[in-house]
């Protein structure tokens, strides 16, 4: 769906016969979806629509005609608003598709060590435009400035996506999610990477808390829905999910300020490339807590092997409290070797992995849990619990304080 932005060919019918000012970028974007209707974008701002109608030497008019004999189209001045930093990305990539107002960032880590964008951002950017009709993109030598002109939100069917394996998939879902909805067509795509990491939230997560959260706000159950076809967990990922989002008018405003008192548990263990028997002793720890506290407690299992369990070992957890105000308290963590990336190489492979018994039962413990927060990193248990909270408290029936 998306073509390179760059210089053409020499001697192709999009060769720019008019001497422009040179303008090194990286760029890409997506044209209109009609056939032979290349985009090429110059510092000039012109865009050619269509090849047939490429620029050509004028040639003088003939004797009763003011008809040239080729048109360029010029594009008037682009308003870009101006932003700095690489804070919120997401949202401000979000909000500009949504609000169809490009915007143009500047001072990207300029001052870091290996400034510019990163991988995953990168890989956002490109999601971004696979999903979207006649957007732009384009990305100075450095990475420091990028510019970013939205189109407009198709959606579609078969569509796929590489997010690589900087970071995990639940990245890229949260902001993805929210796009498909205002998208001309329902949307179905495939992502591939990082199904379960420490960093950001793991699909079970996704799916168990997020899915039933948007169903508050008028979006429709039937094609709603994220199916998990494989594992994957750092460092080489290898898992892939298919996420399927219905399309709406409009959401309607809820008033949801009160979390309400849990009344049961439900939560999923996996283990990819190692024995099962980890799930086992997980659900094992967590249920060593739970059962004395509350009746209503299941925990499956979904051990993968073979091409379903991605390309690196590792194992995990997830839980999720509901509450009688409908309100998904939700808990997860994963163990497995870190990336490269993360510590400098690959010297962790020799350390020893945190026992299952120990993952089980911080997730399922209160009082080990982080600040309430979704999956920031930063913990080696990510959590949107809450902290502070007594022992003979959890999970007894009455109110969570915050």
């Amino acid at each position: 769906m998306g073509r390179v932005i760059g210089p053409p060919a020499a001697g192709s019918l999009l060769a720019n016969p008019y001497p422009l000012a040179a303008k090194r970028c990286i760029g890409f974007g997506s044209g209109p979806k009609t056939p032979n209707v290349p985009i090429f974008l110059q510092s000039s701002e012109l865009r050619f629509s269509n090849h047939r109608e490429a620029p050509r030497r004028a040639a003088e008019p003939r004797s009763g005609s003011c008809r040239s004999n080729f048109s360029i189209p010029i594009m008037g001045k682009v308003n870009y608003k101006k932003m700095k930093g690489s804070q919120n990305l997401r949202q401000r990539l979000l909000l500009s598709t949504l609000s169809g107002t490009p915007i143009l960032v500047e001072d990207i880590r300029a001052d870091d060590k290996f400034p510019g964008l990163r991988p995953h951002e990168i890989s956002l950017l490109r999601l971004f435009d696979r999903v979207t009709d006649d957007c732009v993109v384009e990305i100075n030598d450095t990475g420091t400035k990028f510019k970013y002109k939205p189109g407009v939100v198709m959606g579609g069917r078969r569509v796929a996506h590489d997010c690589g394996v900087s970071r995990a998939i639940g990245y890229f879902l949260e902001p993805l999610i929210v796009l498909g909805l205002f998208g001309k067509k329902p949307l179905e795509i495939r992502l591939k990477g990082i199904t379960n990491d420490s960093k950001d939230p793991c699909v079970d997560t996704f799916r168990s808390t997020t899915l039933p959260i948007l169903k508050r706000f008028g979006v429709p159950s039937e094609g709603l829905d994220l199916k998990i076809e494989s594992r994957g967990v750092p460092p080489l990922g290898g898992g892939e999910v298919v996420l399927s989002v219905p399309i709406v008018q409009a959401l309607s405003a809820v008033t949801w300020i009160d979390e309400g008192m849990v009344k049961r548990i439900r939560g999923w263990t996996f283990s990819a490339k190692v024995s099962s028997q980890f799930e086992i002793q997980m659900i094992h720890a967590a249920r060593g807590i739970f059962n004395n506290l509350l009746p209503d407690v299941h925990i499956f299992t979904d051990h993968k092997a073979g091409l379903q369990a991605g390309n690196s070992p590792g194992y995990g957890i997830s839980l999720v409290a509901e509450t009688n105000a409908g309100c998904c308290i939700s808990a997860d963590t994963t163990i497995s070797y870190a990336r490269g990336d993360d510590v400098g190489d690959m010297e962790d492979e020799k350390k020893e992995l945190k026992p299952p018994q120990d993952v089980g039962f911080v997730v399922s413990s209160l009082r080990s849990m982080p600040s309430r927060h979704f999956q920031g990193p930063g913990g080696e248990v990510d959590a949107i619990w809450s902290r502070n909270v007594e022992a003979d408290q959890r999970l007894s029936g009455r109110r969570i304080q915050y």
